[in-house]
This record gives structure tokens, C-alpha cells and sequence, in this order.
């Protein structure tokens, strides 16, 4: 085929009259009333069309995907029914809720990632997302599970029989009345208007992190549980899904049980606004379909988080940052309140809970100056000088026992000074035996052997028992500090992250 492209042949047109300029040769006459022609530049035509292309396409993937996306979401309808509500703040408030829903797990992740047992049909963890009016600023409170609450009466779902208010664990409303008695509760606790409710299970949160390539985190020792199988050394780690899930769910892992948790949550949560950002997952449409699959194609949210909602947030996420984000836990008076027929509770400061929440409404920072970074001590709850402690060497390493002895009682602590071989041998991880009654300084002294284990030995007594394994480093400076004032303590996303 010719190459030679085809032209139409031109009308013919009768030859312009030639006019006499002032100076120079002859030009034709301008037509009456015939505009005159002005040709941008092709450069500047192509640009025009090639970014007005990828704008109109980016756009409409954008809401082309979540509008399917939102079709698939599972419904729940929280705020039926529900009067005298709190008066509505500034910017949006979303309840944000993790169950340990494990359906979807395949049997070979329930073994990798320690997922037996039954779920408790439960909320496993709670947070308020605070996104700011002018969209600039995301505010994180986490809320203790066991948090002391009263229900308000309400119909069980279960068995559809009525209860009157009645004391419980927070996270127990969602067992007993799901998410609608859960916003109630929630509510009533903090007066703060709960404008959406987003629930997302262990299989949607695994998914988001493999999508966006995993999360970074640090960590300044050894990170070990061996209840869900999480095992990090020191330094930095770039976790997949399953290993975030462990990462996020430890309570054994230093003494602080849950308000330790819920610090690795948030912590983890910083990690995931920057790895979001910073890869520019939410500028680029194909990406963020993926992101938006993964994060609400297995979800529950309330009837109103819609399409515009989703592509508001995400907008308002590309322009976030890990200093954008601040993390908080509600304060707590009393870490083990006991409650009769209930257990041992989670007690909130009333008065510093308040001055919080009333911060939330009135669309405040919660962190009103830079807090400065927690320094290499760790916080215990008793005094070293009041922990007796017999250290045993579990290894073959002559003089390990001695040398751990020694470095204990420099950090404080009352050793025996007779260190001795034990009986176990081969020990790979340091081990904290002691007597359930003393089990504070046990979270105290374990605080102090980073990875370490901690072991109840009903009946042993007062003395705590070390067992030193092959994993021991060095005895790591604590000092004295109500657990529930670290854990409340107010950190920017940038100040918890890598680097």
C-alpha cells in the first residue's frame, strides 16, 4: 500500500483583491466579517490533550472502581433507632472496629500465623478516626477492650431477650448487641457523635498489607510471643500481612499486655500512613484500585459511607504524611478496676477522657506540642530495688549466669549473687519464672531482659527465677512510671515510624 496519503481537492476560490500598504508591497484584503485564524502552538495542543486524558482517566478509574467496589461492601445500619444523640462536631469521627472474624483464613495461614481457637465473636480492637475539617490532619484514640462500661438496655441479638444497663468489658457490646449497641456504648462513654462505623476482620487487614507491598517497622530489641508466633529481632523489618497480624494482636511481648498492644497498633499504623504516602500508592488509579479491593471488598461499613465519602478520604490521604497523623490512648486511672460478675476492667480517667474527646468535637490537635521521643529506659510499675531475683544460666556458655547477675543488680535490681548452672540445658530464649502473685515485678524484670519469656509458676514465692538462653544481649535501664500515663502519652506519626 502507498504510503502517499489522499488530500481532497480544494475548492477553487476567486483571488483576494491586492491592496497598497502604507509602506511596503502589496497584501491581500481581509474578507468582511471572516475572523482571523490563530493556531496554538502543536506542542501546547498536545500537552492540553494528553493531561486532560490522564486527569478524566484517573478520575474515573478512581470512582469507577470504588462505585464497584461499594456495591460489593457488606451493610450494617448502626445509627437506626438511635436517639438524643451526642450534638454533631467538626469533621468526621469514624468508629473503627477490628474483629477476629478468621472465616475467610485458609488452614495454612490459621497454623503459620497462630490463628486456632475460636473467635469470640467480639471486638478485638477499637479506635475513634478523627479526619479533620479542613482534611489536613488525622486524629488515632485507641480504646482499651477491656474498658470498663454500662450498657444501655437493649435487645440481645442473640436470643432477642431484653437487658437492662448492665456493667461489661467494652468490646463485649458488640457481642451482645453488634454494631448498633457498640456505637450506642461508644457514645455514651465519650459524648462524641459517631458519624460512619467501618469493621474489618483479620482476612481485609492481611490482604491491605501484601497490596501496598508490606509495612516497615522498628524496633529497638527483640520482639517475641510466642502465643501468636511473632518473632523480630532487633533493627528493621518490612512485614507481610500475616506477620503484621501477628505484629498487631501480641500481648506477651514486653508486660504491658493489652496498653502495650495498642501501642504496636498505633505504631503500626504511622508505618502504614507513610508506606501509603510515600509510595505514591493513592496518586496512582491502579494501585489504588488494588488498595481499595483489598481494604473494602471484605468490610462491614454503615449505609451512608458511600462513594463520595471513599473518594473524599482518599483524596484528602495523598496529601498526608506521617507528621499529619497523632496517635493517642484514652487515659486510664485504674489499669485492673475489678467489677463484680465482670472481672478486672480498664478504668478511664474521667476528667482527662473528657478534656480529650472534647478536643475531638471541637476539632483540636491532640498533641499541643512536639513530644519528645521516649528515651532507651524502659517504664516498669515496681521499683528494681524491690525485685529479688536468682539467676540461672541455661547455655553452655561458662559465666554467662555471673555476667547477667552483675549487670542486673548495676540496673538495680536485688540478685542473690549466687548465680548457678540450671537444670535445663540448651535454653535458646531467656526465660522470667514467677509466682502469679508477684506478677508486676515479673512484668517489671522482664522489661529489663528484652525477648525475654515470662513463665507463672504458681507457689514458687518472692524470689524470681532467670534462666538465661542464648538469645541474651544485655540487661537493658528501666525506670519507675505508671504504665497507663506511658501508654495515654500523645505521639505524631513521624515520631514512632523508621527514621
Amino acid at each position: 500500500m502507498s504510503s502517499t496519503q489522499y488530500r481532497p481537492r480544494p475548492r477553487p476560490q476567486r483571488a483576494p483583491r491586492q491592496v497598497a500598504g502604507p509602506a511596503g508591497p502589496a497584501r491581500p484584503a481581509r474578507v468582511p466579517y471572516a475572523p482571523v485564524p490563530r493556531r496554538r502552538p502543536r506542542w501546547a495542543m498536545r500537552a492540553a490533550t494528553t493531561l486532560s486524558v490522564v486527569v478524566l482517566a484517573s478520575a474515573g478509574i478512581g470512582h469507577a472502581v470504588v462505585s464497584s467496589v461499594d456495591a460489593d461492601i457488606a451493610r450494617v445500619d448502626p445509627f437506626k433507632d438511635m436517639k438524643n444523640r451526642p450534638p454533631a462536631g467538626h469533621g468526621m469521627n469514624v468508629l473503627l472496629v477490628g474483629t477476629d472474624s478468621r472465616d475467610r483464613i485458609s488452614e495454612q495461614e490459621r497454623q503459620r500465623y497462630r490463628l486456632g481457637g475460636r473467635p469470640c465473636n467480639c471486638t478485638d480492637t477499637m479506635m475513634i478516626v478523627h479526619l479533620s475539617q479542613d482534611r489536613e490532619r488525622v486524629s488515632v484514640v485507641s480504646l482499651p477492650r477491656d474498658s470498663y462500661a454500662e450498657l444501655p438496655e437493649h435487645a440481645d441479638q442473640n436470643t432477642g431477650q431484653r437487658h437492662g444497663p448492665h456493667p461489661v468489658k467494652l468490646n463485649a457490646a458488640y457481642a451482645e448487641g453488634g454494631p448498633g449497641l457498640t456505637v450506642r456504648t461508644v457514645e455514651k462513654m465519650t459524648n462524641l457523635k459517631i458519624d460512619h462505623y467501618l469493621e474489618v476482620d483479620f482476612t481485609s487487614f492481611m490482604r491491605t498489607v501484601d497490596v501496598i507491598g508490606g509495612v516497615r517497622i522498628c524496633t529497638a530489641e527483640p520482639v517475641k510471643d510466642s502465643y501468636t508466633g511473632l518473632n523480630l529481632a532487633a533493627g528493621t523489618h518490612t512485614l507481610s500481612g500475616g506477620q503484621a497480624l501477628q505484629y498487631v494482636r501480641s500481648r506477651h511481648v514486653d508486660g504491658a499486655s493489652d496498653l502495650g498492644r495498642m501501642k504496636r497498633q498505633q505504631h503500626f499504623l504511622a508505618a502504614l500512613i507513610e508506606q501509603a504516602t510515600s509510595s505514591r500508592v493513592l496518586l496512582n488509579p491502579l494501585k489504588f484500585r488494588d488498595v481499595t479491593t483489598a481494604v473494602l471488598g471484605s468490610v462491614r461499613a454503615d449505609k451512608g459511607f458511600r462513594t463520595d465519602e471513599l473518594l473524599d478520604l482518599g483524596r484528602a490521604m495523598r496529601n498526608f504524611s506521617p507528621s499529619s497523623s497523632e496517635f493517642a490512648t484514652v487515659p486510664i486511672a485504674q489499669v485492673a478496676h475489678p467489677v463484680k460478675g465482670v472481672g478486672s476492667t480498664v478504668k478511664w480517667d474521667r476528667a482527662k477522657a473528657d478534656r480529650l474527646f472534647r478536643a475531638l468535637r471541637e476539632d483540636r490537635p491532640l498533641a499541643t506540642r512536639k513530644s519528645r521521643r521516649a528515651d532507651s529506659a524502659a517504664t516498669v510499675e515496681v521499683a528494681p530495688q524491690r525485685i529479688h531475683v536468682q539467676v540461672e544460666n541455661g547455655t553452655d556458655t561458662t559465666g554467662l549466669a555471673r555476667r547477667v547477675d552483675s549487670e542486673l543488680a548495676a540496673a538495680g535490681f536485688r540478685t542473690t549473687r549466687a548465680p548457678r548452672d540450671a537444670q535445663e540445658r540448651g535454653v535458646t530464649r531467656t526465660v522470667v519464672l514467677y509466682d502469679p502473685r508477684w506478677d508486676r515485678s515479673a512484668r517489671s524484670l522482664a522489661a529489663a531482659l528484652p525477648g525475654s519469656e515470662l513463665r507463672p509458676v504458681p507457689g514458687q514465692g518472692a524470689t524470681l527465677r532467670v534462666i538465661v538462653g542464648s538469645d541474651h544481649r544485655q540487661v537493658r535501664k528501666v525506670r519507675v512510671e505508671d504504665p497507663a500515663k506511658a501508654a495515654t502519652a500523645v505521639v505524631r506519626g513521624d515520631e514512632v515510624t523508621c527514621g
